[in-house]
C-alpha cells in the first residue's frame, strides 16, 4: 500500500463517518423503542459546557470535508447546521460522504509541502504544512468530535460499544 495524503485521510473519514452513521441508526432505534422524541438525544451533552450531539456530529463532517477540501486545494461546500433529528444527521453524513468522494484523490495525494490556512473559531486563523495539518490538527479533532458523539450515545443509554465505534477495520483478521 502506497502511503500518501489522500491515504491517511479520505478513507480513515470514510470508514468513522459510516460508523457513526450505523451509531445513530442504533440510536434512532432506541429512542423509537423507548418513545423517545426524535430531537432528544440530538440535544444531549456530556456536561453543560461541552456541545450537545447534533453539533458533535455536524463538526465531525466538517473537519472531513473541510480538510480534505483544503488539502486539495478546493473549497468545500457549506452545510447548514439547521440538524434536528437523528435522520437528519445521518443525513448530513452521506452529504459528506458525497463530497468526500467527489474529491480528487490525486489532489488530496499532491498537498503535502502546500500551506493551508484554516478558521480556528470565529476569529482566529491557522496555517500549518499539509501533512501536519491533516495529521496533527484535522484528524485529532474529527476523532475527538467522533468519540465525543460516541460518549453523549452511550452515557444517554444506547446500547452500543467499541466495536460500534471502530466500524469494519479494513485488514483485520481475528487468528
Amino acid at each position: 500500500m502506497t502511503i500518501d495524503a489522500y491515504t491517511i485521510t479520505v478513507p480513515v473519514f470514510v470508514r468513522s463517518l459510516g460508523a457513526l452513521s450505523a451509531v445513530l441508526g442504533k440510536a434512532e432505534a432506541w429512542s423509537e423503542a423507548r418513545r423517545v422524541g426524535p430531537a432528544v438525544l440530538p440535544g444531549c451533552r456530556l456536561i453543560a459546557d461541552m456541545y450537545p450531539l447534533a453539533r458533535q456530529v455536524q463538526i465531525a463532517c466538517d473537519f472531513a470535508k473541510n480538510a480534505t477540501a483544503r488539502a486539495a486545494g478546493v473549497e468545500a461546500p457549506a452545510f447548514a447546521d439547521d440538524e434536528a433529528t437523528l435522520a437528519d444527521l445521518r443525513a448530513r453524513i452521506e452529504r459528506t460522504l458525497a463530497v468526500l468522494g467527489g474529491i480528487d484523490p490525486a489532489l488530496v495525494a499532491a498537498a503535502p509541502g502546500r500551506t493551508i490556512e484554516f478558521p480556528m473559531g470565529p476569529t482566529k486563523r491557522g496555517r500549518m504544512e499539509a501533512t501536519a495539518y491533516l495529521l496533527h490538527y484535522a484528524l485529532p479533532n474529527f476523532h475527538f468530535h467522533l468519540a465525543t458523539a460516541y460518549g453523549i450515545l452511550r452515557a444517554n443509554g444506547v446500547e452500543i460499544g467499541k466495536p460500534d465505534f471502530l466500524g469494519a477495520v479494513p485488514g483485520l483478521e481475528f487468528v
